[in-house]
């Protein structure tokens, strides 16, 4: 129970969430789509529905979102991946509507932590399954220049823009967080 309570812990520093672990289940880790973004400022207006598909609702929803790092999120993870959702990036400083989830952490095979050598960036490396990696080159494909968002309980954990088309089912993504930080949420991501 103590070692189950210290992940719980960790996951909650790394990924800036409640408590809970991501797992390999597909309903905590989420790709999806990002159609708008800006900087996080204060909330603004009373909280709006953070799942619609009305642009309206969506921007009513993101400036009235608080994106405090501590702030705990409301979904916790619980967010439908078919809907569109507001969200934060986990550092608080930028919101962000995004589309559709395309990609879960059931179609993740492996996640591993590591620097950059060109950037000195902490990277985080995931590697899909054999219908992730299909998935991914497809989404690749019809959406280079377009950005994707990696969404770890309903929050932003990472967000770049796809520059080619992937077919090695993998993909890297840079992270706001010191290597032993990735590396416990590659680990946690992994299933470890």
């Amino acid at each position: 129970m103590r070692i189950f309570l210290a992940a719980v812990a960790i996951l909650t520093a790394v990924a800036g969430c409640q408590a809970g672990a991501s797992g390999k289940d597909g309903t905590q880790l989420r790709f999806r789509p990002v159609l708008r973004a800006w900087p996080a400022g204060p909330a603004v207006g009373p909280p709006g529905r953070r799942q619609s598909t009305n642009p309206g609702t969506q921007e009513a929803a993101a400036r009235a979102l608080s994106c405090a790092p501590e702030q705990p999120d409301d979904l916790d993870g619980r967010d439908d991946p078919v809907l569109p959702l507001v969200s934060c990036a986990r550092t608080g400083r930028t919101r962000y509507v995004l589309g559709p989830g395309f990609l879960s952490g059931a179609e993740v095979g492996s996640a591993e932590a590591r620097l950059d050598p060109a950037t000195g960036e902490t990277v985080l490396v995931l590697s899909f399954t054999d219908a992730g990696a299909d998935t991914w080159a497809e989404w690749t494909r019809r959406n280079v220049g377009r950005e994707f968002a990696v969404v770890l309980k309903s929050r932003v954990l990472a967000a770049q823009r796809s520059n080619a088309v992937v077919t090695d089912g993998a993909v890297q993504v840079g992270l706001a967080a010191s290597l032993p930080e990735a590396q416990r949420l590659a680990r946690d991501i992994d299933g470890a």
